[in-house]
């Protein structure tokens, strides 16, 4: 047999494999709530393809690839147990297991394992909570396919309604189609249908009230069977407390912005300081995209070497507050065209990260530039650390970092030599660490973090929503720092 014919033969192997997970996975997450994982990547709702990319992904973190024939058994293992709902890294079990050297079998360690999930211990399945979508732009849409997608268990969150203005004729219609397709990412995985006269979007079975609003007084939320509601503000039109008190209507329990909140607003950033939200907590924001960029690495690199100073310098991809063509803008230099331009802006990311790492006592200082791509940014993070190190170092803390600590869901970390920002669009994690472009020299190191500024920010919010509702379910194995 020719080295060509070993290798598709090795392929169509581990493609039965891999086609023979998905049934166990879905039927795991259907029936138990349970969502498992590779490497803090979902496998739920994946094709075989998608499953094969993402065992072969760990090559590039942990150095050699994660065969289905090695995570297989664990799989296996894990549908024999009475499991409750949780999150289970398939990945991880496997690399715990290849480090335990006790003789147990995969079936005896996995059940030790996820023991925190399983019998008396497991956690109850909670009931749906309900969410609002107040705005549906470019991060409302996008919150909303996440929200639909794990609505597939039939517990956890559920899309209730989006707020807008009134937009005309066959508005609905519209506003269904940009779900449907978009330019950045792709379609929508699923059926969408739209019932013009009840205002309503079908998605994957979700049926979603669209209300019409100018004013968050007059919505009466009840009206619709909606009750102790999570409310997500997309619009960022109010920022402060006062503000965003509005929403606080018959029906709605919590308010989450989707921007930096102002005053005594917390800025929370998931991974970092989600556990400070406090239960009797009615307003809360997930800061910017770039805040939730920058803190995870922030933190990571300060827990490990301590940081006495820094500066972030944000490239930027275009948003909708800048003009497509040179036309009048309130703010300085956004006026002109975006598609042609790069503009040099502000950030309030750096000022933001005193809110979401009160302990730094570091001075951070940040800039940004806005560039004509439509979506994944990069920020620079130029660090003065406590101590000297060496780029070896620092390359092999941040990667187990992304795979080991409990940063994984925000810290990501490429090797790919000709990465370029399109390969990062659709990413899940906060930000990407470039292993190529790591620079360090004593005690001074520069860190390159790709984030898709959209997306990656989207499940940032998520997650804090999954939290505060109580339905963010634990992880297992469990990790530490």
């Amino acid at each position: 047999m020719t080295v060509n014919d070993d290798s598709f033969t090795n392929w169509k192997t581990r493609e039965e494999i891999a086609e023979s997970m998905i049934p166990l996975i879905g039927k795991l997450h259907r029936e138990r709530d349970v969502t498992v994982l590779l490497h803090s990547r979902s496998l739920v709702n994946k094709s075989v393809v998608s499953i094969l990319k993402t065992h072969r992904f760990a090559r590039q973190i942990a150095g050699e690839e994660l065969s289905v024939t090695e995570t297989m058994p664990f799989l296996q293992a894990l549908t024999a147990l009475d499991l409750g709902p949780s999150q289970i890294d398939l990945g991880m079990l496997a690399a715990t297991y290849k480090a335990d050297d006790r003789g147990l079998s995969v079936a005896e360690f996995t059940a030790e394992a996820v023991a925190g999930a399983t019998g008396a211990n497991k956690i109850e399945r909670r009931e749906p909570r309900d969410v609002v979508l107040y705005g549906f732009g470019r991060i409302g849409r996008l919150v909303a396919r996440l929200l639909i997608e794990k609505a597939g268990s039939g517990n956890g969150l559920r899309l209730r309604a989006i707020v807008v203005r009134g937009g005309g004729e066959q508005d609905i219609v519209k506003r269904a189609s940009l779900l449907r397709r978009d330019s950045i990412h792709g379609q929508f995985h699923g059926t969408i249908t739209v019932d013009e006269d009840s205002s309503t979007i079908v998605a994957n079975g979700n049926a979603i009230k669209v209300i019409y609003a100018d004013d968050p007084t007059s919505v009466d939320y009840t009206e619709y069977g909606i009750r102790d509601a999570i409310l997500i503000d997309n619009t960022g039109k109010w920022r402060d407390r006062e503000g965003l008190s509005k929403h606080l209507r018959p029906g709605i329990e919590k308010v989450v912005l989707t921007a930096p909140g102002k005053g005594d607003v917390p800025n929370i950033v998931h991974g970092v300081n989600h556990d400070t939200i406090k239960p009797d907590e009615q307003i809360l924001s997930c800061a910017s995209c770039t805040t939730n960029a920058i803190v995870p690495p922030l933190k990571a690199m300060d827990d490990e070497y301590g940081v006495l100073r820094g500066h972030v310098e944000t490239v930027h991809s275009f948003t909708n507050d800048q003009n497509l063509l040179d036309n009048y803008h309130k703010s300085e230099r956004r006026g002109r065209s975006a598609p042609l331009n790069m503009v040099i802006t502000e950030t309030g990311a750096a000022s933001a990260v005193a809110k979401a790492l009160p302990d730094l006592k570091a001075r951070i200082t940040g800039s940004s530039i806005r560039v004509p791509v439509p979506d994944v940014s990069i920020a620079i993070l130029n660090l003065q650390l406590a101590r000297e190190t060496t780029r070896e170092d620092v390359h092999d803390y941040l990667r187990d970092v992304s795979l080991t600590s409990p940063l994984k869901r925000q810290i990501d970390f490429t090797t790919a030599p000709d990465a370029v920002s399109s390969d990062f669009i659709g990413s899940r994690h906060a930000s990407i660490v470039d292993a190529g472009a790591l620079k360090v020299e004593g005690d001074n190191a520069i860190l390159y973090l790709w984030y898709d500024n959209e997306f990656g920010y989207s499940c940032q919010v998520v997650r804090v929503v999954q939290h505060v509702s109580g339905v963010e379910y634990p992880t297992y194995p469990s990790t530490a720092v």
